[in-house]
């Protein structure tokens, strides 16, 4: 026998109250989300939609591109929401609502759902091997479309159908009748405390944040995605809304390369901190595997669809190709202590997409006159049928790979110009990487083969404004930035810009 049978508690009524308290608690979440939303002048679903791989994505993905349909999509999604959420807690329109709730929670799970390896968006939260709360929820609704539960609803089609059929004055109500009218009421009317203590609790919710919170750091930190699903997540990349194009690509061999590619010093935690001893140690702590994935998979959706590191970063690189499914290209430096070949051989296992000899180990092997080694590196490389470069923090490190000859597919050279205040030219100074700007563009002007600039910004001491269009306008067909999440959208946008000017090149393009 069952609790409520020995209570004395009728056990449809225990079973409607138990789905009652369901259906309200998901309308409670509906609603919220939708007013949170809705009351955050920067929320957008760019992020969420962007990340879709599975069915629909290419609808998703236009969308997105599309601002207005964003818009319109962002409006709908919130209105949702909210129209849900009050039909759920209240218990107004109950099958519309759970309907309306289903068909919602199915294009959320079908943008990011939570199937295993290329399908797992990043945002499949709360997912457990096909199972997410999202489908949890879908599940709980269907079962509540077909179950009876109490509301103001049902309230309302007993008064429609009392007023549709009123009975003779003569005729009375007996002391049952109105004792059940009474219950039914009641039952129904549980609604109504719930949505109260909503209300409520969301308007202290908005008391309790401080000033900061409401204001300056929404200043500081600028428009954020707030993830569209069911359970709403507090943070996410600056909004996909705010991007003014993608940068266009060059060539290296048959590679379609950005002409913005994106340096992975700061994720690797090879940060030049000059005087900040623990700068290095911080960037690697930022820097979690999930930090990682989002900065790249934000990276590709900005159009910047290569990444230039270390191949020690080829392990968090391959969890991205095949655990989010991320598609961005990977150019190697090959460093590897001071065996270029072994260097070039795990880049290679690791499914690089190109290698050079980073610029420090080719610059010590021109010093040492080890020529032979650079070309049998180069050999090396080729012989995986993938474009082979030379790096280069002194231009003597080209100057003489040219003179002996050596033919690279591409050319890995610092370039950035010397007026900041760090720089000062000593014998031993670590804040300057292209100690002769001007010869450096003279010389590589004159070479056939595609050019990536990188330390344009002399580790952060150049701001992008100045950084960017002097590399570009001095002959660099792609420039190498190591960025953080947060500056990739500015930093993208910034490329389009100069690409899009009267750069007054003096050396073709290449590539």
């Amino acid at each position: 026998m069952s609790t409520a049978k020995k209570n004395g508690i009728n056990p449809a009524y225990f079973y409607q109250f138990l789905a009652t308290l369901l259906r309200m608690a998901i309308g409670w979440q509906f609603l919220y989300e939708g007013l949170v939303k809705a009351l955050d002048p920067q929320w957008s679903s760019a992020a969420f939609l962007s990340e879709s791989k599975w069915l629909l994505s290419d609808v998703f993905h236009w969308i997105v591109a599309h601002p207005a349909f964003l818009h319109a999509v962002d409006f709908l999604n919130i209105a949702g929401l909210i129209l849900i959420g009050l039909g759920l807690l209240f218990g107004v329109f109950i099958s519309a609502a759970c309907v309306g709730a289903i068909l919602l929670l199915l294009l959320y799970y079908i943008a990011n759902p939570a199937l295993i390896g290329y399908f797992s968006g990043l945002h499949s939260e709360g997912s457990y091997l096909f199972i997410d709360k999202n489908l949890i929820e879908l599940l709980a609704l269907l079962f509540l479309l077909f179950y009876p539960t109490w509301g103001v609803g049902p309230i309302l089609k007993s008064l429609r159908e009392r007023l549709g059929k009123r009975q003779p004055e003569s005729r009375k109500s007996t002391t049952s009748e109105v004792d059940v009218s009474r219950r039914l009421l009641l039952r129904n009317l549980i609604t109504l405390p719930a949505g109260a203590a909503f209300f409520y609790a969301f308007w202290k919710k908005r008391q309790w944040q401080s000033w900061e919170e409401q204001h300056l750091l929404a200043s500081k930190l600028g428009p954020q995605d707030i993830v569209t699903s069911a359970t709403i997540k507090t943070f996410q990349f600056s909004a996909l809304t705010d991007l003014k194009g993608t940068p266009p690509k060059g060539q290296i061999g048959t590679l379609p390369i950005s002409r913005l590619i994106l340096g992975g010093n700061l994720i690797g935690g090879w940060a030049h901190s000059r005087d900040l001893l623990y700068v290095s140690r911080l960037v690697k702590a930022y820097h979690t595997d999930q930090k990682v994935f989002d900065t790249l998979q934000l990276a590709e959706r900005c159009g910047v669809n290569t990444l230039l590191t270390n191949p020690q970063l080829s392990r968090v690189i391959n969890a991205y190709w095949h655990k989010v499914g991320g598609k961005i290209q990977f150019i190697s430096d090959c460093g590897y202590r001071d065996d270029v070949l072994t260097g070039i051989r795990m880049s290679i296992d690791a499914g690089a997409h190109a290698c050079y000899i980073q610029g420090q180990l080719a610059d010590n092997y021109v010093q040492e006159g080890r020529f032979d080694l650079i070309a049998q590196a180069l050999d090396l490389i080729r012989q995986s049928k993938m474009p082979a470069g030379i790096g280069a923090h002194h231009l003597s490190t080209i100057q003489g790979c040219v003179d002996k000859g050596l033919k690279p597919d591409f050319w890995v050279k610092t370039l950035h110009h010397t007026n900041y205040w760090s720089a000062k030219p000593t014998p031993v100074n670590d804040n300057i990487w292209c100690n002769n700007p001007e010869e450096t563009i003279a010389f590589m002007g004159g070479l056939p083969e595609p050019w990536i600039a990188y330390k344009i910004l002399a580790a952060g001491a150049i701001d992008p404004k100045e950084g960017f269009p002097y590399a570009f306008a001095n002959g660099a067909d792609f420039i190498c930035v190591g960025m953080y999440d947060f500056q990739i959208i500015e930093d993208v946008n910034m490329a389009v810009e100069v690409l899009a000017s009267p750069l007054q090149r003096t050396r073709p393009w290449r590539g």
